[in-house]
Order: structure tokens, then sequence, then C-alpha cells
């Protein structure tokens, strides 16, 4: 599959141990991980749109992950700007949508309180 330098792939940043493959993302430092690795942050800068791919075979993302990974962008572009900006596809049947907005949510939340 041929990655553009638009294109973050979760499943790239799936948790392997000998034959097994996690089906999770959690937590804020595997968020923080995979937005360092990922260059997010660059890509964001560098792109008018930017894909994350939700692999197939996911059982759950939770809004602790999605805080972490999407900080800096939601920071800087707001949500409505956010969600215009980043494109989401799901191989499978995870609904992303309501762990998602609980993160953007508490991103912002976080930002008015600091204010």
């Amino acid at each position: 599959m041929e990655t553009a330098n638009n294109v973050i792939n979760l499943e790239t940043f799936r948790v392997v141990q000998g034959n097994k493959i996690s089906k999770v993302f959690t937590g804020r430092d595997r968020g923080k991980f995979v937005r360092e690795k990922s260059k997010l942050d660059s890509i964001e800068q560098n792109n008018d749109i930017v894909e994350i791919i939700i692999p197939d075979n996911i059982y759950s993302i939770n809004p602790s992950f999605f805080e972490e990974l999407f900080v800096n962008v939601v920071k800087k572009l707001g949500k409505d700007e956010f969600l215009k900006k980043f494109k989401f596809t799901s191989l499978g049947d995870y609904d992303y949508e309501k762990p998602l907005n609980e993160a953007i949510d508490r991103i912002l939340r976080s930002l008015t309180a600091l204010d």
C-alpha cells in the first residue's frame, strides 16, 4: 500500500507482542508516541488535508489517546477547522466519532480553563 505524505495509518502504530496485535489504542503515552513518530504536527502544517486511517479489527480507541495525539493541532485550528482538515477513514466498523469528539472537547475545555 502506497502512503502519501499527508496520510497517517494507525496500523503502523499498533502494539505487537509476538504474534498478538493490539486491537486498542489507549492512553496519553501512546497518543504522544504516535504524534511524535508520525510527525503529525509537521504533516498538518505542510498539507491542506490530513487523512487518518483507522485499521480494521479495532475494538477501542479511547479519548485520552486521541486527546494526546491531536492536542497541538486542535489547539491551533479549533474544532471546526480541525474537522475540515482532518479526514478519518475507518477500514472496519469501529465508530471513532464519539471518543474523537470527547477528546476535542476536553482539549478545548482545558485550553479555556487555562486562559
